[in-house]
């Protein structure tokens, strides 16, 4: 397989992991305001710290009112990471490699791009917002259950699932430390709490999961203890450490990669993150995305750039 092609599949499974993340934040967010009474909620501006865009919104924007938050987040063409942009970046990629993906699957790209583009008033709407993210979080479960079904499980599929893997984690990581740093602790949102940490787990798709494995109500430590530790949800941190673990393992020249893993999955495992308070949790988060981010950089490296200077 070609890099050029293998790193293609790698970002647009990426891309698509990161619009779902964005629609399911967005609903929650929605659903969160909802729950909490008025002038308790934290409002948007924690979305924008999510995607680590604070300093490009800013540029262009003077607050985080819900209609300018929420356009940025769905449609701005300043952001890289917003819904829109997501879905434009992997429709790309995907164009580029249609004669490797099933055709499915390029349909089912190209249809949920135009659905984005065309559709995108509505999800700017109260009314119309739930079902348009919605549509968009059900067709990139569509697009990833069309592939793993359809696509031969060679070089290529490995790549896309390392792709959804990081992606995964790193975002898993970004909702932890921006949720857990804002969450209100006054007295007026005492009574909240609870609600609150229920939020972070349904932004990532995780109550359910949580309640059958930890059995208990819904508090601050064990939702930390879940979300980083738990070796069977798949979107904790832990999780995807080991996918990537075991998608990276077979490759070529991967040695030094496995070690960096190893090393990290043994720290998580190590450290009792129950006990970590909002400051120490803030910091051995970041030490997390580092982690991650050089996870990706060595991948990069090893197999989309050395090998095509020699192709």
């Amino acid at each position: 397989m070609l890099s050029r092609v293998g790193e293609t599949l790698y970002w647009m499974s990426r891309y698509i992991e990161r619009a779902e993340n964005v629609a399911r934040l967005i609903n929650v967010n929605n659903m969160l305001m909802m729950d909490l009474p008025k002038g308790v909620s934290t409002g948007w501006e924690p979305l924008v710290d999510i995607i680590g865009a604070r300093e490009s919104y800013l540029e262009t924007h003077t607050d985080f009112s819900e209609a300018k938050a929420l356009r940025y987040l769905l449609v701005g063409k300043d952001n890289f990471s917003s819904i829109l942009n997501s879905i434009i970046s992997a429709r790309e990629s995907a164009r580029t490699i249609r004669d490797v993906i099933p055709r499915d699957v390029w349909e089912e790209i190209n249809t949920l791009y135009y659905y984005v583009k065309d559709h995108q008033n509505e999800g700017l709407t109260k009314r119309g917002r739930f079902a348009y993210l919605k549509a968009i979080i059900d067709a990139a479960h569509q697009i990833f259950g069309a592939l793993d079904a359809t696509i031969n499980h060679d070089l290529g599929y490995t790549f896309i699932r390392l792709g959804l893997m990081i992606e995964r984690a790193d975002m898993t990581s970004r909702i932890l430390d921006i949720r857990s740093e804002t969450l209100i602790v006054s007295e007026e949102a005492k009574p909240f709490e609870n609600i609150q940490w229920i939020s972070l787990l349904r932004s990532l798709s995780a109550y359910q999961m949580y309640r059958q494995e930890m059995g208990v109500r819904v508090q601050r430590s064990d939702v930390i203890q879940f979300v980083m530790h738990s070796d069977v949800f798949p979107r904790s941190i832990l999780y995807c450490l080991d996918q990537m673990k075991s998608l990276i393992s077979p490759l070529p020249n991967s040695a030094e990669i496995i070690t960096s893993i190893d090393k990290a999955i043994n720290e998580l495992k190590a450290e009792d993150v129950r006990a970590l308070q909002k400051g120490l949790l803030h910091n051995y988060i970041d030490e997390i995305q580092l982690k991650l981010a050089g996870i990706h950089n060595d991948v990069a490296e090893l197999y989309f750039l050395k090998l095509a200077e020699t192709e």
